[in-house]
């Protein structure tokens, strides 16, 4: 499906910020891995793609859109949110298993109606592009519509999405279980065929979590990995104790909870496994081997009491880490939010995360991962133009940190802390206009 044609070629002036490789997790001299370029004009060619930067205004032929005083990224990539759940988001009082039977289930229910379904994608997609996130790992539910209307309204939109129908055949609502594991093989075979690849659309097989599948289904899923190898893996994996003693029960013979899908073939370079608290040095060889990444979802960890994931842990094993929101678990799909919980985290357990690790997890760090760093998440040239426009500080307070900031890091490390939504002005897909502050006010 082809995208939306973008306008002329235009350029954006502004205080340009991105990665060119990943900087060392803790430390707050990134070297040469940081790129800033203060007042600089990034170039966006017909296509949508940036063409380069440069100090000198452009000629003529471009159209001039002047951010001065402005902080301009690389679009946010979340590695892990919930399409439905921005239904449940922010509900008191439940850890984890009970959090799924309580809020998330009961919601998901509703997503068996295409009506519902395609609202809800069609809310959810906006309010990612609201937040300055223009591209998203996303469980939608185990519904077919539910995967197809988050397809249909991404490709509306030009964006980078990757997504699938969840699989579950056991442990939930009888409305939310596959009715065998042939038919889940169908519906998951026809989706991947119509929208695998499509436009910037991906397919992603999607075990729930190794309790609500039974380990036929688990191992039709890995069938499908090994099958295509193109095809991303998505699951969530060692969230909370009890979801961690519960799996050891339903798999005795697994050695651990990563285990269940290693497996199964589930780990694999495009595997993505949410969360990730509760793995031990094994678990991190064997992420390391496989290729797949962590999505941390620091604001979701802390809100369902889940635990403490160990960043500097997985980084000295080489375990590919990014940032996600895990909404509606996580309370907000700001990436500065969450990132802000990230830096708590890792001070509860003794490390400091620089806001270079967390900016570079959450854009070039997560495209990496997933195998998309010639598409989305730097300004390299040639690359979509999938940029946001921020605003440095909105309001006294913020204002008032960042006239004293000492120094880059200092700077942007506050910008961080202190902004969210609010601070974002607009928003490009693939060079086309997607988001604007003054189009919503």
């Amino acid at each position: 499906m082809p995208l939306a044609t973008p306008p002329e070629k235009f350029a954006l002036r502004g205080d340009l910020l991105d990665f060119t490789a990943a900087p060392a997790w803790g430390e707050i001299d990134p070297g040469s891995a940081l790129r800033f370029q203060p007042d600089h004009w990034l170039l966006v060619d017909e296509r949508g793609r940036i063409q380069g930067t440069q100090a000198e205004a452009p000629d003529a032929s471009w159209r001039q859109i002047d951010h001065s005083g402005r902080l301009i990224l690389p679009g946010f990539i979340d590695t892990h949110v919930h399409a439905p759940q921005l239904d449940v988001i922010a509900s008191y009082g439940a850890e984890l298993l009970d959090w799924l039977n309580t809020y998330t289930f009961p919601a998901e229910c509703r997503y068996a109606d295409p009506a519902v379904a395609r609202a809800g994608a069609e809310r959810f997609l906006d309010a990612l592009l609201a937040h300055g996130t223009t591209a998203a790992v996303v469980f939608a539910t185990v519904h077919k519509v539910s995967a197809e209307a988050l397809f249909e309204a991404a490709a509306q939109r030009g964006m980078r999405l990757i997504t699938g129908k969840v699989l579950m055949d056991r442990n939930a609502p009888a409305a939310l279980l596959d009715a065998d594991v042939a038919s889940a093989e169908r519906d998951c075979v026809d989706l991947i065929s119509r929208w695998h690849g499509v436009g910037r659309l991906a397919y992603a097989v999607t075990p729930r979590f190794a309790p609500t599948s039974t380990p036929a289904q688990l191992a039709m899923a890995g069938a499908l990995c090994r099958a295509d190898a193109s095809l991303y893996m998505q699951t969530h994996v060692a969230e909370n104790r009890a979801e961690v003693a519960w799996v050891s029960e339903l798999f005795p013979d697994a050695r651990s909870y990563l285990d269940v899908y290693a497996r199964e073939g589930l780990l694999h370079p495009r595997a993505v496994l949410a969360h990730g608290v509760w793995l031990d040095d094994a678990d991190r060889a064997v992420l390391k081997a496989s290729g797949a990444q962590i999505a941390f979802s620091p604001s979701s960890n802390l809100f369902l009491g889940s635990g403490l994931f160990d960043w500097a842990a997985a980084a000295q094993a080489g375990v590919a880490v990014s940032v996600a929101s895990d909404v509606g678990g996580g309370s907000s799909l700001s990436m500065q939010r969450n990132l802000l919980d990230g830096y708590k985290v890792q001070a509860l357990a003794g490390q400091r995360m620089s806001a270079w690790a967390g900016l570079h997890a959450a854009t070039r760090g997560a495209a990496e991962a997933l195998g998309l760093v010639d598409e989305i998440g730097h300004f390299g040239a040639g690359t979509l133009a999938d940029v946001c426009v921020w605003d440095w500080a909105v309001g006294p307070v913020a204002t008032a940190r960042a006239e004293v900031a000492r120094g880059l890091h200092e700077r942007v490390f506050a910008w961080m802390g202190l902004s969210d939504e609010r601070n974002l002005h607009s928003a490009y897909v693939a060079g086309v206009p997607k988001y604007s502050r003054s189009s919503t006010a």
